[in-house]
């Protein structure tokens, strides 16, 4: 039976997110972004995996075959929905980042403040293609540092072995109902919405544990 993947719950309701998130994306976005876009990978996963079940696998090529165009759709479907589940994750705060004591001790000791890691930060946000994202990432598997990374599209300039912490996604799709081409400016005000406390539980889970 095919690998059946799990559409996840944000920490808070539709209802909830329209209030939560007013600063960052309007309540249209913050619906259909998440009920439509992003379950959209969940579902186009789903139908890959019942694909893959019956592809022909001898008939693999470097130019078109049926197996190689699922797997990589698979791969750009799976990031998308990976980060989208922590980008809804990291928001919904105040912004403080004193409420996440041990990710903000990590910052500066990697960034040397965390002034330095916001503007660099924003940097690779605003630095993405007009469908990418920005990334505070943990090197797991070489350096074991934190690393803000600069993503297009989902994948491209990702890191092996990193670990999302917070993913802001800068697709156009992400920003513009609201802010039109000010792309600087909703990367902003998604820094001071961020949930520290979620974002600390995460650190701590996955690099502190």
């Amino acid at each position: 039976m095919a690998y059946q993947w799990k559409f996840n719950a944000r920490p808070y309701s539709d209802q909830e997110a329209a209030q939560l998130l007013a600063s960052v994306i309007d309540a249209e976005t913050a619906d259909w972004h998440y009920n439509k876009h992003h379950k959209g990978y969940v579902d186009a996963m789903n139908k890959i995996e019942g694909e893959l079940e019956t592809a022909d696998r001898s008939a693999a090529n470097g130019n078109y075959s049926q197996i190689g165009e699922l797997k990589r759709r698979f791969t750009w479907n799976h990031a998308g929905a990976a980060l989208h589940d922590i980008y809804w994750d990291v928001m919904g705060g105040d912004g403080d980042p004193e409420k996440g004591p041990e990710i903000l001790q990590a910052i500066n000791e990697n960034f040397g403040s965390f002034d330095a890691w916001k503007a660099d930060f924003k940097a690779s946000c605003v630095a993405a293609k007009l469908s990418g994202w920005g990334v505070l990432t943990y090197d797991s598997l070489v350096s074991g540092r934190l690393i803000n990374l600069e993503v297009d599209e989902h994948h491209y300039g990702a890191m092996w072995g990193g670990i999302p912490l917070i993913p802001c996604d800068v697709f156009e799709h992400a920003y513009y109902h609201k802010d039109g081409w000010a792309r600087a400016a909703y990367v902003d005000n998604f820094i001071a919405n961020l949930h520290w406390g979620r974002i600390n539980d995460r650190y701590k889970k996955h690099v502190r544990s």
